[in-house]
């Protein structure tokens, strides 16, 4: 009933077809430094984004708060954005899919849970980094932030949908020092069910992410075999699911064009974006209404669908997949959740496999150094030897060089040991054939 007034208005002004995407949000952040809280915030928004169709063009328009007089403004941007848009692709307000999955991503105890309660986890994570090696110097900070939205879409076709979501993020960051040499690290933990949170596990992860760094210094400069930790894949297989954007592929720039159903990776790759997985990353609904679904990207190798909305699927003469993705007014593609399908071997057993190489931990500049034309990349990285099977000194200073396509079609082998990630990655490790390693 609250937004009535829109379609009432649109409908007079001669739109065609009308829609509104509401997203309301809520975020909390602290952070301490020294024991002392550094930084508290709590802030609740809105953004509403209206489209609506006029002879065939849509026209676009956005506000931050609800009342008649922001539904006449809506009316009137999106007749007078339609007029100016030179846009000749096709436009669509969806009616609706015949059958939703509804999938559950909101945890309501999440927001039961006490700010004291939260804050004392933080003073207590902050302690146990501090303690957890003589050779941390600093806690250079702990953070703690938790976020809550719901999307609502409805249109003049009937449609109305809401998807509720929350989650929460731990973080901590780590300054070791041994000698002259200083390195820092961090980990974080991250879930919407606050009793898997585990104080102990997350510092550990904190000071050894620091302190396995100290010592290391550049290895000789040649190609290795190489084992990618998951944070490394799930950066990589980012850029390199983004070649089945449909949008891309049309325009002429992605590296996937013409090979659909083609092997483009190794067998042992199989990669899914699986928005119906119960978790902080479910979502039932694309941005456009349509009913969302699991779907192979890749299955051993060989790809199989590219991701569409509903414009670059009335392109191509398919149906679309329900990956439509809103970037401001834009409606883009993207997927909701990847997962790289785990293999049977542990890190150590992948180690053990390689005999002697590389073990890459992170990876940096990747949109610096990474071509999304040619797929070449060249990356500042830190990580270990392998030696003898075994995970030996660090190294410092180094680069790691290759081929995007060329990567994923020399994974000899993919581990079991999966992290799920803030950006919606769940990755294991991989054995790579041969990458170029620059050091001294």
């Amino acid at each position: 009933m609250k937004y009535d007034k829109f379609f009432a208005l649109a409908k007079e002004a001669g739109i065609e077809e009308a829609e509104l995407y509401i997203g309301e949000s809520f975020s909390l952040s602290i952070s301490l430094f020294h024991g002392e809280v550094d930084n508290y915030s709590q802030n609740k928004s809105a953004n509403i984004l209206a489209r609506g169709i006029i002879n065939g063009k849509f026209g676009t328009a956005s506000c931050d708060s609800w009342s008649n007089a922001h539904a006449k403004y809506l009316v009137d941007e999106i007749v007078a954005n339609a007029k100016v848009i030179e846009d000749e692709d096709p436009s669509f307000i969806f009616e609706g899919s015949k059958q939703y999955k509804k999938v559950n991503t909101f945890n309501k105890e999440l927001g039961q849970i006490s700010v004291e309660e939260k804050m004392k986890k933080l003073y207590e994570l902050e302690k146990a980094i501090k303690e957890g090696d003589p050779r941390i110097i600093e806690v250079a900070g702990v953070r703690y932030m938790e976020s809550a939205g719901a999307v609502t879409i409805m249109n003049s076709k009937g449609l109305k949908l809401v998807q509720k979501s929350n989650y929460f993020v731990y973080l901590g960051e780590s300054v070791a020092k041994e000698g002259e040499q200083v390195k820092s690290g961090y980990d974080l933990f991250f879930g919407n069910d606050f009793a898997k949170f585990d104080v102990a596990k997350l510092a550990k992860d904190v000071v050894t992410s620091a302190v396995d760094q100290l010592g290391g210094e550049p290895c000789e400069s040649a190609d290795y075999k190489v084992v990618l930790a998951p944070e490394v894949v799930s950066s990589l297989m980012e850029f390199y699911v983004g070649n089945a954007d449909a949008e891309e592929v049309q325009k002429r720039s992605s590296l996937f064009i013409g090979k659909l159903g083609q092997q483009i990776a190794s067998k042992k790759i199989t990669i899914e974006d699986k928005p119906l997985l119960k978790g902080p990353f479910a979502k039932w609904f694309d941005d456009e209404g349509v009913a969302t679904y699991n779907k192979f990207i890749l299955k051993n190798g060989v790809l199989q669908t590219y991701l569409y909305n509903l414009t670059t699927a009335a392109k191509d003469g398919v149906e679309t997949t329900g990956n439509a993705s809103r970037g401001g007014g834009k409606m883009g593609i993207s997927p909701f959740f990847l997962e790289l399908k785990p293999g049977k071997k542990s890190q150590e057993e992948l180690f053990q496999q390689v005999g002697n190489g590389v073990y890459i931990t992170s990876v940096s500049g990747l949109h610096a150094g990474l071509n999304p034309q040619s797929g070449n990349f060249s990356l500042q990285s830190t990580g270990f030897l392998i030696k003898d099977g075994k995970r030996d000194r660090a190294l410092d200073v180094i680069t790691v060089s290759g081929n995007l396509l060329t990567l994923f079609q020399d994974v000899v082998e993919v581990g079991n040991d999966v992290k799920v990630f803030p950006d919606a990655t769940s990755c294991p490790s991989l054995l790579i054939k041969k990458l170029a390693i620059g050091g001294k």
